[in-house]
């Protein structure tokens, strides 16, 4: 290769790579996620933009192989037993949904102005949600494992193996289309390759991977993983079927493998490379000359298609007793078209379905859907409902008393209140999460609902009788809120309090706390006092050594206090001098409970 040549394509990539580092912290930055940042650097550098690339359905070609890949990712988190699990959402939500969104779509297409035929493949084409916009946004926000992002995960996939008959009806009603036998024939082809890709995953995977394994070259390991997803991929491709569907069945049947860690952690940094190369190169798809000479069509399409498809998966959700807000969610996160959409246009341009000028209409609408669905999902933030909290089963704090008011019932403060129910203390426990209250009933806890943070609910939760208030919760900010108003309001009870860390027990020592604990000291010690143990340390060197950390721990925090003044005791650690006992010690504690013992035992969220 020519230098000159040389170093025009490797200014490509430079300009790529800067494109995507410049632009997606930005767009993350004000919250409007990664996906916008890939699509409007795509935007910018292509040919409609700066015009720096003149091919882009090259790099969008190459960039498939992202979505093929993170398809691959997601079928190996899927375990033939949880796929099975899935299998109402899947068949059942999944087909109601895009039947229902088909049928309307359709209409839109007619209301449009396209023939029956157009309406209908447009309408079937923007049925096909994004799933790499989808799955990344749902990654973003940590919500794949939740049951909202388990369903939206659901629905993807019906709509994946929804590819594969709506190009089969193309192929029929194609003008160009041979005869019945070809027809046959091809679909003879296409499952025939599902079934051999099947039977390699059962018998052919695991053992190739174990043989590698015993060679202990890693970068043969990354090899063959690439070779399983590209090689999957490439068979369901020549066998007309969708490359991301073969990617997905490869990892599904590689999901019980004991070297699936493994894979994934080979085949990720691809994927994430690939995946954000795949965004930038559909915004450089973006062809502004079209929307330019259409833009009252393609703005009014891109609107009634969006806005319609996610009336419609709101409706079909509330039709499957979803809440209004997950309904709302999942309308906002897929009203958008997908990539397969491209694939099942081309391929009804190249049938002489559709002409070129309806498909590159097509195609602009589809991609301005996906360039708005990051904004829409900001937008909808600000206006989406507060998801109604259910307080059935639960009992409001009111008119409560008790020697000790605990607020937050936590991993923390489980442990806490066992101590105390086991002296027979009379506790009072108050939490904010209402699923959490009924959980704790089931194993023996009385916990009652409250906000620890507002005035009125600590007076009727008998702050003002009790001898010590217990401090639990695991945000700081609450925390030091409900210190201040019992310092102010209940000055008869000790204050007792969790702190988050350094700076958080600093700040509790200088308002006055009788006693605070920071959550992860003491656990830490008791690790590194552990790991010393098991290392041959003999315990009087282990002893020394933890004492000598307390020590300089208790000198740095009153270096730093040095220069407050200290309101209360202050107690910074639990090996320092006890506060006054609130219970003389008259007798030793009786046995638990059974109820206790059980609760104790089977703790529903221990520490």
């Amino acid at each position: 290769m020519p230098h000159d040549a040389y170093s025009s394509e490797l200014l490509k990539v430079v300009i790529l790579l800067g494109a995507a580092v410049i632009m997606v912290p930005i767009f993350r930055k004000v919250g409007l996620g990664s996906v916008l940042g890939y699509l409007i650097a795509g935007l910018l550098i292509g040919p409609f933009g700066f015009a720096w690339f003149k091919d882009s359905q090259s790099i969008l070609h190459v960039a498939e192989l992202g979505v093929v890949m993170f398809l691959f990712i997601i079928g190996l988190e899927m375990r033939p037993s949880h796929l099975w699990s899935l299998r109402r959402d899947i068949f059942g939500l999944g087909s109601l949904q895009i039947l229902t969104c088909i049928f309307v779509l359709t209409g839109v297409g007619l209301a449009l102005g396209f023939p029956l035929m157009t309406a209908f493949l447009g309408g079937a084409g923007f049925v096909l949600t994004s799933t790499a916009i989808v799955m990344q946004l749902l990654s973003e926000r940590g919500d794949i494992a939740l049951q909202r992002g388990q369903k939206m995960v659901s629905i993807l996939l019906f709509e994946d193996l929804l590819i594969v008959p709506l190009l089969a009806l193309v192929a029929i009603l194609s003008p160009e289309v041979a005869g019945g036998s070809s027809r046959w024939l091809s679909v003879g082809i296409a499952m025939g390759s599902i079934a051999a890709l099947i039977a390699a995953g059962l018998w052919l995977l695991n053992p190739l991977f174990r043989l590698l394994a015993l060679s202990k070259a890693r970068e043969v390991m990354t090899a063959a993983a690439l070779l399983v997803v590209l090689g999957a991929a490439l068979l369901m491709q020549v066998s007309g079927l969708s490359m991301a569907m073969g990617a997905f069945l490869a990892g599904v049947l590689l999901a019980e493998s004991s070297f699936r860690h493994q894979i994934e952690a080979d085949i990720e940094p691809f994927r994430g490379i690939l995946l954000g190369l795949f965004f930038i190169a559909v915004g450089m798809s973006l062809d502004l000359a079209v929307v330019s000479q259409n833009w009252v069509l393609i703005l009014s399409g891109v609107i009634a298609m969006m806005i319609a498809k996610g009336f419609c998966i709101y409706i079909v959700a509330r039709l499957m007793k979803t809440s209004h807000a997950n309904a709302l969610d999942r309308a906002a996160l897929m009203a958008q078209g997908g990539e397969f959409a491209f694939v099942l246009y081309a391929s009804a341009a190249a049938a002489g379905l559709i002409d070129a000028s309806t498909n590159a209409t097509f195609t602009a609408i589809i991609i301005l859907s996906m360039v708005l669905t990051p904004l829409t999902v900001f937008a909808f933030r600000f206006i989406a409902p507060k998801e109604a909290i259910s307080k059935e089963g639960v009992e409001e704090a009111n008119g409560l008393t008790g020697s000790v008011l605990l607020i937050g019932f936590g991993r923390f403060g489980q442990v806490v209140s066992q101590l105390l129910l086991a002296r027979d203390v009379n506790v009072t426990i108050i939490d904010s999460d209402p699923d959490r209250i009924r959980n704790a009933g089931k194993f023996g806890f009385k916990v009652y609902f409250g906000d620890g943070s507002r005035l009125d609910v600590l007076r009727a939760s008998g702050a003002a009788n009790a001898r010590a208030i217990a401090v639990c919760v695991d945000k700081k900010e609450m925390t030091s809120k409900i210190v201040e108003l019992v310092k102010d309001e209940f000055p008869q009870a000790k204050i007792l309090v969790r702190s988050y860390d350094r700076i958080h027990a600093r700040e509790l020592i200088l308002k006055g706390v009788d006693y605070q604990f920071r959550e992860t000291f003491e656990s830490a010690i008791g690790f590194g006092e552990s790991t010393l143990r098991e290392l041959g340390v003999v315990e009087s060197e282990v002893q020394t050594i933890s004492e000598d950390i307390r020590r300089r721990d208790r000198d740095r925090m009153q270096i730093e206090l040095a220069g407050g003044t200290t309101a209360g005791s202050g107690l910074m650690h639990s090996n320092m001098p006890k506060p006054t006992p609130l219970i003389e010690p008259k007798r030793a504690p009786k046995a638990l409970s059974q109820d206790t013992a059980v609760a104790i035992k089977q703790d529903p969220d221990p520490a």
